[in-house]
């Protein structure tokens, strides 16, 4: 393959990366981690790079397999029998009301807080779920591929600007890079918990990504290769 073909196929692979960060990014960055770092400075540093690190190999199975098969991972589920569909069915169900519910109103809050003017919390929570859906059901994967990708650009050169902007004036020497003794309490480590369950996000989510690798694949007309996606996935 030409230098010039392969980089074509890497381009047409983008999109299904940008979704899975924007999907990461909500309650557990905006909120958990920064609520860790208020409460036990960088002590948590580790086992927020601990719940990336062995997570990775979940969240890369969904693209590749969807890559190597043309089929997503609910069909890998399908051949192992239907109580393996009715099983991620069933913990779909249990998790996808609260945390969208979750995600809309800390959303919501931040739109408030950001523009400063609007109807309320619940009008704003609800006006965010209408446009969200519009984007998803009308404009489907093409558009909602589209706004994800200017989304994930603009908030990544935003926190690489803060973080830039923040470095400075961070002391460093006073910073905690352990949890004290007194710290050790049931409320944290069900608070570690949960941040090494929704840091960067649930595993489940390697699904929707195989999904996403075949929406793609059939917007653009290029198979991608193992390869291909899991560059795509690392830019995301």
């Amino acid at each position: 393959m030409s230098e010039a073909a392969e980089r074509g196929g890497l381009l047409k692979a983008l999109g299904p990366g940008f979704l899975f960060a924007g999907t990461a990014v909500g309650v557990s960055h905006i909120v958990q981690s920064t609520r860790a770092g208020a409460l036990f400075g960088l002590a948590l540093i580790v086992v927020v790079i601990a719940a990336n690190v062995l997570k990775y190999p979940g969240f890369a199975f969904g693209p590749r397999y969807a890559a190597a098969t043309g089929t997503s991972l609910l069909e890998a589920y399908r051949r192992q029998g239907r109580w393996a569909l009715v099983l991620y069915g069933l913990l779909t169900i249990g998790t996808m009301f609260a945390v969208q519910a979750a995600v809309t109103i800390t959303t919501a809050g931040l739109s408030i807080a950001i523009f400063g003017v609007g109807p309320g919390l619940w009008a704003h929570a609800a006006i965010l779920t209408v446009l969200a859906g519009a984007i998803a059901g009308l404009g489907q994967f093409k558009l909602l591929d589209w706004v994800v990708k200017i989304i994930v650009v603009v908030l990544t050169v935003a926190t690489l600007v803060a973080t830039a902007l923040a470095l400075p004036k961070i002391d460093w020497a006073g910073a905690a890079w352990t949890l004290d003794a007194g710290q050790l309490t049931p409320q944290t480590i069900f608070f570690c918990a949960a941040l090494i369950g929704w840091m960067p996000t649930a595993l489940d989510i390697a699904v929707w990504h195989s999904l996403w690798t075949l929406a793609r694949r059939d917007e653009t007309g290029h198979a991608p290769t193992a390869r291909e996606v899991l560059f795509e996935f690392k830019v995301g």
